[in-house]
């Protein structure tokens, strides 16, 4: 899975450590190949993963005392936050996704919307820990680092994921697009791009050369 690397060239694949790199997510963001699908549950969340795209707004607001889940049982949320922790670690530039306060908007938002989002999410959940005891005896959020790593190395690349693993790349593209949009869509997440719109030019020279050429090295043009 990817690591917590802030380099564009970073490889993950030639890196050992156990974060993910929040540039290679971006760049890995998409849908899960029509042929991974299986029938049933796995159907009905991935059907749900368009809507995933979390609105932008603003951070949830602070209450007194820590958080209280709305949405998910306390074991849920936990591993909501693991993961959340994961896909956008702290460094450098930036605190970590629950430092932004991403699992608390994830857990608000999706008990606003409910349906087959909040199933994808609670479906996938258990789908980890019963991966996770199989493999090593115990739930996801007792795994080493290592154990997590070895476990979502199998479910973070849609393209190269085992058909078996199906339902674990649905799973996990919707829930790193709920972080994602909830990170980039706060206060700590828009000051980390860092975000340059809102802002009076007092005269415009076009699209920069070089982000021209990385938006065609990408196919965006």
């Amino acid at each position: 899975m990817p690591t917590d690397v802030k380099s564009e060239n970073a490889k993950p694949e030639k890196d050992q450590q156990t974060r993910f790199d929040r540039r290679d997510l971006l760049r890995v963001l998409s849908a899960v190949p029509a042929a991974l699908i299986p029938s049933g549950a796995a159907k009905a969340a991935e059907k749900s993963m368009p809507g995933m795209a979390m609105p932008t707004a603003a951070e949830p607001t602070a209450a007194p005392g820590p958080y209280q889940p709305k949405t998910f049982d306390a074991h849920q949320y936990k591993t909501i936050e693991v993961l959340s922790d994961i896909i956008v670690p702290a460094d450098e530039r930036s605190g970590s996704a629950t430092q932004a306060g991403v699992p608390e908007f994830v857990d608000e938002f999706l008990g606003f919307s409910g349906g087959n989002q909040l199933d994808a999410i609670r479906g996938g959940i258990t789908w980890l820990d019963l991966e996770s005891n199989r493999a090593f005896g115990h739930d996801f959020i007792d795994a080493s680092e290592g154990e997590k790593k070895q476990l979502l190395d199998r479910i973070a690349y849609p393209k190269t994921a085992a058909p078996e693993d199906a339902a674990g790349v649905v799973f996990f593209n919707a829930m790193r697009n709920a972080v994602l949009g909830a990170f980039y869509s706060s206060k700590m997440g828009v000051e980390d791009l860092p975000y340059l719109g809102n802002k009076v030019l007092a005269e415009w020279d076009g699209c920069p050369a070089n982000v021209l050429a990385k938006l065609r090295e990408n196919g965006a043009l």
